[in-house]
């Protein structure tokens, strides 16, 4: 699995002095050239980042940052589609260690992504940086959008959604995976509705959870975890019976932002798959000239089971 490392190889200081050309003799008018018996040893070039350095200083991330990167992921239901990353790599850095190699990061990265990117991809791109360039620990995140195509309500109609996906994989001794999805959605707000003779104040929101799983979680999975927490899903494409229902969904589902994060905590603790979550939605508000914001960050093996 790991690409082989290498060093230039180290000059002999020795330049071999050229041999003492030889004597020209007539042949047919053709006049033969002197030919050189010797050659110079290749200079090597100097190692400036495994130098030693004096500050005694140890660096906690050191890398590539916003590398723009082509990645090919599966889908839930067996298909394939191609999108841009951002990816970051970084590697711990010793204190006697001057610096890192930087083209090595993106060395594993050609090497590691020539198929469909999946968790288990990015776990193994993580361990190679960990071992190419003989770190203690390496980071690697990839951000991305991701399109599912999702039918309209009542009409059917299809239309493509695009939702935020950052896969993260820390390698150490051993190796930590956490992949953050965020969706677009409609609240309501239920004192609006409350205390108004007629309507209530809606707006979209950004709900966004962070977790850590067991076995396979689908990025569609998660999207259809996130969009139930909310008043209302959101659709790229809506006609007026969509619309409608749309509307009526929202009013009948009103949700302060504190409602959102508790209803999705409760669903991530039925979710057998996820063991770790950090959770939050930002509602914009239409009325207010400021954000709702709340957030919750569990660990499920703290949380007592319930009856």
């Amino acid at each position: 699995m790991l690409s082989t490392d290498f060093t230039m190889p180290k000059a002999n200081g020795h330049i071999q002095k050229a041999a003492r050309p030889a004597k020209r003799r007539r042949t047919s008018g053709v006049t033969a050239k002197p030919q050189a018996s010797g050659t110079v040893a290749p200079k090597a070039m100097p190692d400036v980042q495994a130098s030693s350095d004096p500050r005694n200083v140890a660096i906690d991330r050191v890398g590539v940052k916003d590398v723009t990167y082509p990645l090919r992921l599966r889908e839930r239901d067996g298909g394939e589609q191609s999108t841009v990353a951002t990816v970051n790599m970084y590697v711990s850095l010793p204190h006697h260690q001057k610096g890192t190699h930087m083209s090595r990061f993106l060395e594993v990265l050609n090497d590691q992504t020539k198929g469909p990117l999946r968790p288990d991809t990015i776990v193994r791109v993580a361990r190679d940086i960990c071992n190419k360039l003989h770190a203690e620990e390496a980071h690697f995140e990839a951000s991305f959008t991701y399109f599912i195509r999702k039918p309209a309500p009542v009409t059917g109609m299809i239309g493509l959604m695009d939702y935020r996906v950052t896969f993260e994989c820390m390698a150490n001794h051993h190796d930590d995976f956490v992949m953050t999805v965020s969706a677009p959605a409609t609240s309501l707000c239920p004192c609006s509705k409350e205390i108004s003779l007629y309507g209530a104040h809606n707006q979209r929101c950004r709900i966004e959870a962070k977790v850590r799983f067991d076995g396979t979680l689908w990025i569609e999975d998660l999207v259809e975890l996130l969009e139930s927490a909310a008043s209302s899903p959101v659709f790229a494409v809506l006609k007026r019976p969509d619309e409608k229902w749309v509307t009526e969904k929202a009013f009948d589902n009103p949700k302060f932002v504190e409602d959102i994060v508790r209803d999705l905590a409760l669903a991530l603790n039925r979710e057998d798959r996820i063991t770790w979550y950090s959770i939050n939605s930002e509602n914009f508000e239409s009325i207010h000239n400021h954000n709702a914001y709340a957030q919750i960050t569990r660990s499920k093996r703290a949380i007592p089971a319930s009856g």
